[in-house]
């Protein structure tokens, strides 16, 4: 498999660990990070060996969504190449869902906005007892992308849902297993090997078997997502044109709160 800027891997038998490699910003997802897990999700395609695969964050945190820095630079490119740019993250959460292996994420500390889009991608969640998840998008006058509405839907229900995605509420771990949304929770420390664990229990089962059950499986609770939601990044484009996002920009760069006029 090949080497990449922004991901690491590691094979365990069975079990490839991979993780997500900017620690540094939290593994704040750019450009180049999203074509990396869409190009590595595909990959395993090719894979014969690895029957479960394990997605976490290096340092302390799972995934801190978008790289804000590059969300300005993006709104200066021309609207046709925005337009193709905004289904990056969608294509790479699909190469996650479409993939034959078993995948667990190995939650460390928080998932937001895309780094919960990712999250919820996965078969199974083990989460630390230091995680947490937020769509911090409602708070920048944004709906949530990547086609991954559904996905929380499926999830934990409409209604916590709603609370999730426009009440942008920030929840902790133990909540997230009383919800449904992990199987698990571990020592903060320990969150990788306990996923590992919990994956064997896969691996030790027919390969061929699982990928059909589990193909079958999302099959049928995704059947309506796409055709439900594939005007997400359009609608992501006029949410960036108006000017409560304009000024819900600013306010997070200068540390207050937004305020929104409805224009």
């Amino acid at each position: 498999m090949s080497a990449y800027q922004h991901l690491a891997l590691e094979r365990r038998e069975h079990i490839t660990i991979v993780r997500f490699d900017r620690p540094a910003c939290c593994n704040a997802v750019n450009h180049e990070l999203l074509a990396e897990i869409e190009h590595c999700a595909l990959a395993f395609r090719e894979d014969a060996e690895t029957r479960v695969v394990v997605f976490t964050g290096n340092g302390r945190h799972f995934c801190a969504g978008a790289d804000l820095k590059e969300l300005q630079r993006a709104n200066e490119a021309p609207l046709v190449l925005r337009r193709r740019r905004q289904r990056m993250g969608e294509r790479a959460l699909h190469a996650i869902l479409g993939m034959d292996q078993i995948t667990i994420a190995a939650w460390n500390g928080g998932a937001l906005g895309g780094g919960a889009c990712l999250a919820t991608a996965a078969d199974f969640r083990i989460g630390a007892s230091d995680c947490f998840i937020q769509y911090p998008e409602i708070d920048l006058g944004m709906n949530l992308m990547w086609q991954s509405l559904p996905l929380t839907i499926h999830l934990v229900g409409p209604t916590r849902a709603k609370r999730l995605v426009i009440g942008g509420e920030r929840v902790h771990a133990e909540t997230l297993l009383a919800w449904g949304l992990l199987e698990t929770v571990v020592p903060a420390g320990e969150v990788v090997e306990q996923a590992c664990a919990f994956a064997r229990t896969y691996v030790d089962k027919s390969p061929i078997a699982a990928q059909m059950i589990k193909r079958s499986v999302n099959a049928i609770t995704g059947a309506l997502d796409r055709a439900l939601m594939h005007m997400d990044a359009d609608q992501n484009l006029f949410c960036l044109d108006t000017a409560d996002q304009k000024a819900a920009a600013r306010a997070y760069l200068d540390g207050t709160p937004p305020r929104f006029e409805g224009n």
